[in-house]
């Protein structure tokens, strides 16, 4: 059976925060950066995360990045990673709910810091470069994966990780949804294929589709950076306790919803601060 991603009260009550929530009841999110100008992408997602609700969200980047994020993160936390054994450190503290891995990460920080992340075991977004570092040898990448992780590719990431499900998809002999769930099942975890019509795809089998066409349409979602602020809303919807199929499910409808509320001449930064009028429209 497959679900159509729609607003359901399931939904609306898990974004709800209790009158006597702290901020601990609701997470902390790990969000790891690349260099010294390749931060943007990482903190579009932290602030994502954050917007939806996670407690609190760290920022982890190189040492000599620190000045250019400092100088654009508030609310954002930020910490200095130097290298893998350091972030399995970090994942000694059970306070950490989630980790973010890929937005403009770098492919071969990639490669050291992703199984690191995934050997902490936590809810964890996998996208851009935390996938696209491991091809064309998936292997050990598929190895480490875990059943909280997801796994958010576009059609280009998508056909990198699995060509064969790529190939079929783009000759019709698979729909998105079947590609979706062969992912899934392959990978061991959520697999979210974005698109106009977004599949996402667990490996027990349960699927949905959100399709933003035609009322639902949200066009202006084609800018640069929008991708890392879905995976920082999935981040911060597991952070806060929300299993990995129902936070992408969440998290993709937030993030359409975003887009349409705020309309024309939409570019990434915009959709994090349009989250806070969603809420209030759900008067949560």
């Amino acid at each position: 059976m497959i679900r159509q991603i729609t607003l359901t009260e399931e939904m609306r009550a898990s974004l709800a925060k209790g009158v006597d929530a702290h901020k601990y009841s609701h997470g902390h999110a790990l969000v790891l950066a690349g260099g010294p100008g390749k931060g943007g992408a990482a903190r579009l997602a932290a602030r994502a995360a954050l917007r939806v609700g996670a407690g609190l969200v760290t920022l982890l980047c190189p040492q000599v990045a620190l000045p250019e994020n400092a100088a654009q993160l508030n609310a954002v936390m930020l910490t200095a990673l130097p290298d893998a054994y350091a972030l399995r450190g970090l994942l000694r503290d059970s306070r950490i709910t989630a980790l973010c891995l890929g937005p403009a990460l770098g492919q071969p920080r990639a490669l050291e810091m992703v199984p690191a992340a995934l050997w902490g075991r936590r809810p964890t977004v996998l996208d851009a470069d935390a996938l696209t570092a491991f091809v064309p040898d998936t292997a050990p990448l598929m190895s480490a994966l875990h059943a909280d992780v997801v796994l958010t590719p576009h059609f280009g990431e998508f056909l990198a990780l699995f060509p064969d499900l790529g190939d079929a998809l783009n000759e019709g002999a698979l729909t998105r949804i079947e590609a979706a769930r062969h992912a899934a099942d392959r990978a061991g975890c959520v697999v979210l294929l974005k698109g106009p019509e977004t599949a996402i795809a667990a490996p027990s089998g349960e699927a949905a589709l959100h399709a933003a066409t035609g009322a639902e349409a949200a066009p202006w979602l084609a800018t640069a950076g929008s991708g890392d602020v879905l995976a920082g809303l999935i981040t911060g919807l597991m952070a806060r306790g929300l299993a990995p199929f129902e936070a992408a499910c969440t998290g993709t409808w937030l993030h359409a919803a975003a887009a349409r509320s705020f309309g024309p001449g939409l570019i990434a930064e915009d959709l994090p601060e349009e989250i806070p009028k969603v809420f209030r429209a759900l008067a949560l």
